[in-house]
This record gives structure tokens, sequence and C-alpha cells, in this order.
């Protein structure tokens, strides 16, 4: 089967490769095993290549956060999915033709979901969806604060916020963001600047905000934690300036501003299995509703692995990257 891997640590379309190697084989009584038919490439991804992500593997390793697939074989212990179905898997190393994993790790789809939309389930909606649950507990009508408006996983922020009656403020850099957002839901969409707190204020009515989402680091994150209610809660998910949050001591001190962090996995490591799917029906109940939806710029096969990660580097796509390891879908 063909699999990509990396043997070292660089630029991606440089380091990758794609090898054939054994079949995965038959699965044990509590594994499943399914054809991955199509994966998405994100930053992370692209991070894991250069060795700049968290995780470090030995080498040689094979990249891929997400996927989608379809069972081909289940073991005589697993009852939550058959044969013919679609998966998302919890676990990495997706950029392959064919996977086996354990049982809980294969989380079902709905038959008839979009399987663009499918590659990109696992990792993006759930991340944005847990920070609007799981720090502060909202009321209708209050609202959030979030930079990186215009991200996949802001985007999301927008929608499902503006589906539990929860009013968002979204920072961008560029101005010709604002339509598009507000296309989506947002109520406020403001250009990133050293005199935000005040403009925030300005714009929501001195408003208490008490939740921000926050992915730049650096002096970003003071700027967005200065927005915030005192004892509010600043979520800081990612950093795509590569610099450490930088707030003020007086946001702690005299505010009492919280700043915590988020992981997908730890947070779905706080739950049961089957919570965790409930949890990815919903969603994906939302995607064949058209309720969620990320576009998708270009789709590849597995074999021009080199020449995606290139285009994915890109700036100036609309939408994300997508490499079918066993056809077209």
């Amino acid at each position: 089967m063909k699999q990509v891997l990396i043997e070292r640590y660089g630029t991606p379309w440089d380091v990758t490769h794609c090898a054939e190697l054994p079949d995965v084989g038959a699965p044990s009584a509590d594994e499943v095993v399914f054809d991955v038919l199509a994966f998405p490439i994100n930053p992370a991804d692209m991070g894991f290549c250069k060795g700049s992500y968290r995780l470090k593997p030995p080498l040689p390793a094979t990249p891929g956060a997400e996927c989608v697939g379809r069972v081909t074989a289940v073991g005589a212990a697993v009852k939550h999915v058959k044969p013919g179905d679609l998966v998302i898997n919890l676990q990495r190393e997706n950029w392959t033709q064919r996977r086996k994993v354990k049982g809980d790790d294969a989380i079902p789809l709905p038959a008839g979901i979009d399987l663009k939309q499918a590659a990109m389930v696992r990792i993006n909606p759930p991340t944005a969806a847990l920070m609007l649950s799981d720090f502060v507990d909202l009321k209708g009508g209050e609202w959030v604060i979030q930079n990186v408006a215009n991200s996949a996983v802001g985007r999301l922020a927008i929608v499902l916020a503006h589906q539990r009656g929860l009013r968002t403020v979204n920072i961008v850099r560029r101005a010709e963001l604002a339509d598009e957002l507000k296309q989506l839901g947002a109520d406020l969409v403001l250009v990133d600047g050293d005199d935000l707190a005040e403009r925030v204020a300005r714009e929501t009515g001195g408003a208490a905000i008490r939740l921000g989402l926050e992915a730049i680091g650096g002096t970003a994150t003071g700027r967005l934690a200065a927005c915030l209610a005192s004892d509010g809660t600043l979520v800081h998910y990612g950093s795509m300036s590569g610099q450490n949050p930088d707030v003020d001591r007086s946001n702690f001190i005299y505010r009492g501003i919280k700043l915590t962090g988020f992981m997908l996995g730890r947070f779905l490591a706080r739950r049961k299995p089957e919570k965790i799917r409930e949890i990815y029906a919903d969603l994906a109940g939302q995607v064949m509703e058209g309720k969620l939806f990320a576009p998708v710029d270009t789709i590849y096969p597995i074999d021009d692995i080199k020449e995606a990660l290139r285009h994915a580097d890109k700036g100036g796509r609309n939408g994300k990257i997508l490499v079918t390891p066993n056809g077209t879908i």
C-alpha cells in the first residue's frame, strides 16, 4: 500500500515521499481497518514535517492529523461500526491508503455526508465547539471575542456561537474580510491594533466580555486580554506568531484575568467514547445540513504529495488542500 513517509525534518515537500509498504493486515478483536478516502493538509501537518510541531516521533514517520475512511473490516469486539461505514480516526499517521486502529478511535459518520467536508470534521469543528462550552458558562446575548477570526476555527466559532445566541467580536488583520464574516453571523469585525480595547468597548456598548479565544501569541494575546471583563477567561489555542503570550501582569493581579490553553486531544480525553461519538454525530449532522462548511481549493492524488504540500504552503488559496489516497471521491 502507498504511505507518505518523512525520514528527516525539513521543508515538507523536500522531506516527504510516497512509499510502498506492507498492508496493515486483519484487525484484532478490538480493532478496525479502513481505507483512507481523503485527508487535508493542515498547518500542524506542515509543522510536523518541519520538526517544529510538539510531536516528534522516531523517524521514519507518517504525518496526518485527520482523515475520512471507509471501514473494510472490524474485530469481533467492535460493535459501533461495521464494514462499509464512514469513519474518522482520532489517531494520527493518516497519510496512507489504509489504517488499522483501536475500535474506540474509529468514530462513525452518517452515510451520505460529503466526503470532502468529512475529511475536515475531526479537528476544527470540535475545537470551536468545545472552546465555546468548556471554559465559561455563557448565556444567550453574551459576547465572545476572538482573533484570527477568518481562520477555519474562527469561522466555525462564529457559526456555532450564533447558533447558541451568542454575539461575537471578531479581530482580523484586513478590513475587507468583514462582509464575508458577517455573512457567517459575525456581529462585529474589527481590525487589530494598539487601541483595540477602546474600540471594542465602544462598539459593544461597554459589554462585559467573559470569554476570549486567542491563536496568535505575542502582544496580540495582551491586546485581547485587555478587552475582557474582570475575571474573564482567555483561551490560547495556537501561536501563529511563534511567540509565547505576552500579557501585562496587571491583567492577572488587578483584574483577575485567567489565561489558559486548549488542545483538542486533552479535552476529548476527559470524555467517555460514547460522549465523543455523540459530539461528532452532532457536528456531522450540521455538516449534512449545510450549517458547517469549510471551503476546499484543490484535491491531489497521494502520488503528488510533494506538489500538494507546495500548494498548501502558498498564500491566496480559496480553501484547504485535500489528498485522496485511493482515487477520486
